[in-house]
């Protein structure tokens, strides 16, 4: 019988194959500690993406490969996560204290971004991450309105210079609805609505967070610009539709990250297929394959295409968005699933920047 030894049990964390990170534990740097005391192992596991609700399934699945081996006669895994900062590799100056920005965006209106933007954070707290929601949507403001948060509500001032960010659901927010009247239009040009921005995001004392995930305005211009060359955005997720126009759309979209470096870290497809709560029948209203068209087009993933459903576009209206209202159903699951693999499509390009050489000449 082979002595037990550190390769041994690696090589029974191996069998486990990470589906998120689409690597094993162990040559994804993801094992902390291996104790080994007689029969007895102990096994610490440090995920690089936020994964509460998998940590336990994790910790079951990786005991019962090692105990599968000859010797053993306890094991004992632990897995935590932490969230890896982005590194900016171009001249933005980091906002303090957040690790990761990610913007939500889409090339048209209509289209369900605000929506997966709430749902995507809800998701990213619900697997245990500090998660803070910029609505940089300057003239349609509706942050407040999809979280909950009661009409007139005022983010506090501190020092006559920093917003304290209003709290729902577990998130940090701030949006131009909490300083402006719901019935005002802003009639702002341009430069005027970026300058907002740029005071929300940079004036708010966001504390700690693993994420910003910033609901972008529909389109391609001077906002989504200012915010794609002034902060450091850790990557972006375009919603779309299946049907023609809002795919077009969705291009534009993509490629004007694509300008700026700002990596895509995935499709999300709305509206996909509607399900008819009666029969059962399923139908492609606004046809079908779009979404994996684009990721195909433009090398990302197709996160996850979503069925047309009134129950999300209700929940929403009443300020319990789906993730909130009902965190066990299999529309929240599908969220969390979007959340997880956004974490670790960033963790994954936090390493690569980490790992990047780098050159230096000298005159030897």
């Amino acid at each position: 019988m082979p002595e037990l030894s550190r390769q041994l049990i690696e090589q029974a964390i191996r069998n486990y194959q990470d589906p998120y990170l689409k690597s094993d534990l162990v040559d994804a740097e993801a094992v902390e500690e291996i104790g080994i005391d007689g029969g007895n192992v102990k096994v610490s596991i440090c995920l690089p993406y936020p994964a509460a609700g998998l940590n336990n399934a994790i910790a079951q699945l990786l005991a019962s490969a090692i105990n599968n081996l000859d010797g053993v006669t306890d094991t004992q895994v632990g897995v935590r996560f932490e969230i890896p900062p982005h590194s900016s590799d171009h001249n933005v100056e980091a906002l303090q204290g957040i690790k990761n920005v990610v913007a939500v965006a889409s090339g048209k209106g209509g289209v369900g971004k605000s929506t997966t933007a709430v749902n995507l954070a809800l998701a990213l707290n619900a697997e245990g991450a500090r998660v803070g929601v910029l609505d940089a949507d300057i003239y349609g403001p509706s942050l407040g309105l999809m979280l909950g948060v009661a009409e007139g509500t005022r983010p506090q001032v501190r020092d006559q210079k920093w917003f304290i960010p209003v709290e729902a659901h577990g998130l940090k927010l701030m949006s131009m609805a909490f300083l402006t009247d719901d019935r005002t239009p802003m009639v702002w040009r341009g430069p005027m609505a970026s300058g907002a921005l740029q005071q929300l995001l940079t004036q708010t004392e966001w504390g700690e967070l693993d994420y910003l995930v910033v609901d972008m305005p529909p389109g391609t211009g001077d906002i989504q610009l200012t915010l794609s060359q002034q902060v450091p955005l850790a990557g972006a997720v375009i919603v779309t539709t299946p049907q023609d126009l809002a795919l077009l759309d969705a291009k534009k979209g993509v490629e004007m990250f694509q300008k700026v470096n700002v990596p895509v870290l995935g499709i999300v497809e709305n509206m996909a297929v509607h399900i008819c709560s009666q029969c059962g029948h399923s139908e492609h209203l606004f046809g079908e394959g779009g979404g994996a068209s684009i990721s195909d087009l433009y090398n990302t993933d197709l996160l996850v295409s979503m069925p047309l459903s009134m129950s999300i576009r209700e929940q929403v209206d009443k300020g319990q968005p789906t993730v909130a209202a009902e965190p066990d159903g299999q529309l929240a699951t599908l969220y969390r699933e979007v959340a997880r693999q956004v974490g670790a499509t960033l963790s994954i390009r936090a390493a690569l920047a980490v790992a990047a050489p780098t050159i230096s000449i000298s005159e030897d």
